[in-house]
C-alpha cells in the first residue's frame, strides 16, 4: 500500500505519484494529455471560486495539483530544488519577504540571495513560506485564482516552446514556470485556508483515490468521465 503522510516532503509526494500513477501515465498519456487534465481540473476549481463552493474548489485543485506533479515526474524535474532556487524565502521578482512588488512598483526582476538555513523541508513548510512571501491579506481569493490561471497559461507556453525547439534554455523556462505555477496554486490554497499536505494525506491514504490500486488501474474512460 502507498499513502501520503501529513508530514510529507515534496520529493516524497513526487515519489508517491510515481509509484501509483507512473505506469499508467507512461502508457496512456502524453505530456499534453497531462497538461490538459491539469488545466481541466484547475478550471473546475476556479469555477468553484466563482460559485463560492469551497469544497469544489479544494477537491478539484488537489487533483489538478496531482496532475501537475505527474508532469514534473515525466520531465524528471526535482521540483523542490527548482522552488528553492526560484523562491528562497523571497519573492522571485522584488527579492523581498513579504513581496513589495505592488508598493514599490518594481519594473525589473532583482537578483535573489539564497540563505539555505531558511530552506523548508516539508510540503507544509513550503506552503507556509509562500504565505509569508505573498500574505493572503494582500489579495482576494478571486485575484489568487486569476493569477493561477495566468501562470497555467505561461506554463503551457513554456512547454510548447521547449517541445518545438528542444533546447536546454527552453527546458529551463519550463522549470521556472513550474515553480511559478506551484507558488500560485499554493496561493489559492492559502486563501482558502487549506493545508495541502493534510488534505493529500486524506485523499491518498490508500493508493489511488479512485480505484484504490497501486499502480492505478483507472482506464482512460474512467479518468475522462471522472467528476469531482
Amino acid at each position: 500500500m502507498a499513502s501520503v503522510k501529513e508530514n510529507t516532503t515534496i520529493r516524497e509526494y513526487q515519489n508517491f505519484v510515481k509509484q501509483v500513477y507512473g505506469l499508467p501515465n507512461d502508457r496512456y498519456f502524453t505530456l499534453w494529455d497531462m497538461v490538459t487534465n491539469m488545466e481541466r481540473f484547475m478550471m473546475r476549481g476556479l469555477k468553484g471560486i466563482r460559485k463560492e463552493d469551497t469544497e469544489k474548489t479544494k477537491i478539484n485543485l488537489l487533483i489538478a495539483f496531482s496532475w501537475f506533479i505527474s508532469i514534473t515526474n515525466q520531465l524528471h524535474v526535482n521540483l523542490e530544488e527548482e522552488l528553492w532556487n526560484r523562491f528562497p524565502f523571497l519573492c522571485s521578482y522584488c527579492a523581498s519577504c513579504p513581496c513589495l512588488c505592488k508598493e514599490s512598483k518594481i519594473e525589473h526582476r532583482k537578483e535573489v540571495s539564497i540563505d539555505n538555513i531558511k530552506r523548508p523541508k516539508l510540503l507544509e513548510e513550503f506552503q507556509n513560506m509562500f504565505n509569508q512571501i505573498y500574505p493572503t491579506e494582500q489579495r482576494t481569493l478571486e485575484h489568487a485564482g486569476i493569477h493561477l490561471a495566468e501562470e497555467a497559461g505561461e506554463f503551457s507556453e513554456a512547454i510548447l516552446s521547449y517541445r518545438g525547439g528542444r533546447k536546454d534554455k527552453d527546458f529551463k523556462g519550463v522549470e521556472l514556470e513550474m515553480a511559478d505555477f506551484f507558488s500560485c496554486i499554493m496561493g489559492v490554497f492559502n486563501s482558502l485556508g487549506t493545508n495541502v499536505a493534510k488534505e493529500l494525506s486524506i485523499m491518498f491514504s490508500d493508493n489511488c483515490h479512485v480505484c484504490k490500486n497501486i499502480p492505478c488501474t483507472c482506464n482512460f474512460k474512467d479518468i475522462t468521465d471522472f467528476k469531482s
